[in-house]
Parts: C-alpha cells; sequence; structure tokens
C-alpha cells in the first residue's frame, strides 16, 4: 500500500510522502495527560509506545521541487532502530520515485526544526548532502540550538545530520516570518523548542499548513494533548491557542507530521471552545 497522497492547493502541486514508521513512549508523547484518557485515541504497544509515521510534504511551485522535512535518522545503529522500533515499510526515496522524482530533484528543503525523526534523512550513509542540489533552510535559531545543545535536548539532535550541510554551507537561515516564493512562508511555532516553524502554503485562497510538531498527531488536538517532549509547553499551548481558530476560520488543510494515518484534515470545533481533527 503506498501512503503517497496528493492534494492541488491553487497553483502548486502538493504530494504527503512517507518515510516509514516509529514509536515513542505514550506518557512521553502526551505529557500530563493520563493514559486512561490518551490510550482512547492511540492503542499502545507492551512498551508503553504508540505508533507514528514519518510524514514529509514535496510542493511543487514555480517550477521548483520544495521538500518540507527530510525523515527519519537512518545513521545511528541497531540500538536506535529497536529503541524507537522503526519500521521503514516506504521510504521517502521510494516516496518521491512514486512521482518520478530523484534526490537531485530537489530544489530546496525546508527544515522546520533539526531533530532525528525531522532531518534525518539531511545527508546520506556517506555524511554527504542527501540533495546535493538543495538548500537547507531553517530558523537561525534553531540552527544555533541545534550546535549548542545542553542536557535537555541533546538527545533529539545528531551532529552527523547537520554538520555535513554546515560544512558545505548550505544552510540559509532566516528570523521571524519569512516569505520564501509567492504563496509559500515560514513563521515561527516555538513551545516544542524554541526554533521549531510551520510552513503556510496559500494559493488561490486555499491554505495549507505544515504544522510540525505544534501539532504531531490528529490525537493531539485538544489544547492540553501537548507533548512531555516540548521544551515550553505552556508557549505551546498559547501558540495553539493563537492559530487553531485562524486556522479553523480559513479552512485549511492541515498536515501533522507523525500522524499514523491521516496525511492532512481540517480543523472542526467541538463545540467546547476547542477543536476536532477531521481527516480527509
Amino acid at each position: 500500500m503506498t501512503w503517497v497522497k496528493h492534494k492541488k492547493i491553487g497553483i502548486a502541486e502538493v504530494y504527503s510522502l512517507t518515510d516509514g514508521m516509529f514509536r515513542l513512549d505514550g506518557g512521553a508523547m502526551f505529557g500530563t495527560v493520563p493514559r486512561v484518557l490518551w490510550e482512547k485515541k492511540t492503542i499502545p504497544d507492551t512498551q508503553n509506545r504508540i505508533p507514528l509515521r514519518i510524514n514529509p510534504l514535496l510542493i511543487q511551485l514555480h517550477g521548483k521541487n520544495i521538500l518540507v522535512e527530510t525523515g527519519m535518522d537512518d545513521k545511528s545503529g541497531e540500538k536506535f532502530e529497536t529503541m524507537f522500533a522503526v519500521k521503514r515499510d516506504q521510504s521517502i526515496f521510494s516516496s518521491l520515485a512514486e512521482i518520478g522524482l530523484h534526490p537531485d530533484d530537489i530544489d530546496l528543503v525546508i527544515n522546520t526544526h533539526l531533530h532525528f525523526d525531522h532531518a534525518g534523512r539531511n545527508t546520506n550513509s556517506l555524511l554527504e548532502p542527501t540533495f546535493k542540489n538543495a538548500r537547507y533552510l531553517v530558523s537561525t535559531q534553531e540552527l544555533h540550538d541545534a550546535t549548542h545543545t545542553h542536557e535537555r535536548n541533546r538527545a533529539s539532535y545528531n551532529a552527523h545530520n547537520i554538520e555535513p550541510i554546515l560544512e558545505q554551507h548550505l544552510f540559509d537561515t532566516f528570523d521571524g516570518e519569512s516569505e520564501i516564493y509567492p504563496e509559500l512562508s515560514v513563521f515561527p511555532i516555538p513551545g516544542h523548542n524554541l526554533g521549531q516553524s510551520a510552513v503556510r502554503l496559500e494559493s488561490n485562497g486555499q491554505v495549507l499548513i505544515y504544522t510540525a510538531d505544534l501539532l504531531p498527531t490528529s490525537a493531539h488536538v485538544a489544547y492540553p494533548y501537548i507533548m512531555g517532549y516540548d521544551l515550553y509547553p505552556v508557549t505551546t499551548l498559547e501558540i495553539r491557542k493563537h492559530f487553531f481558530p485562524q486556522w479553523h476560520d480559513e479552512a485549511a488543510l492541515i498536515c501533522p507530521p507523525h500522524d499514523p494515518n491521516w496525511s492532512w484534515g481540517r480543523l472542526e470545533g467541538n463545540g467546547k471552545g476547542g477543536f476536532e481533527f477531521v481527516g480527509l
């Protein structure tokens, strides 16, 4: 079964790709929410880990192939693969091949942040840039934090996904909300960390949002369902309360990076001041 899905957003062609499955601890994924509540939304395994998918995005716009996220790290060895129950049933490379593209065809990589499950394929097994003809775009704050780690965030960054790109001067950085091309922009959504960004595509009155880990899965759409991995959870809450109503009002197509079942969906009011995710 292929996981590649297609949508047309105004003048842009958009493809939801996959780089396989993995698992993370359910308690960590839902923070202060008790298991008796979150297990109604997702079923953990015997090690309390829940299923997650890697869902990068490919945007074709103005003659450019723009890749949002590069996928799961594949260079950290057997212990890493076992710990996170990595299942490479379909890769970002086979996903691209389905739509007739090769890694060399990518013009721009957008790294919403540089954690190993989002920027893990930035480099290949030879520690060379995987997308050799692309520039890599990331926020200034995130690149700083990824190269100046501390005890609380160090496990999320693998230097072999970052340093080769730095050494070849392929990173471009931005601050705040920034237009990349007409119709396409990035904007800050701190909380998970300080430098995380989301992607906004707006064309001919249609809007698509790639949420990064502000909304990792559809099961996290309730305001309190915030990951224990978030360094600044109250900031996450504030950012959600700012953007979720806006995205609802403009009927934005929402793309969570780790939902195991849905490539995209919309936010609908739940009648209680919050929202539900309706998959499409």
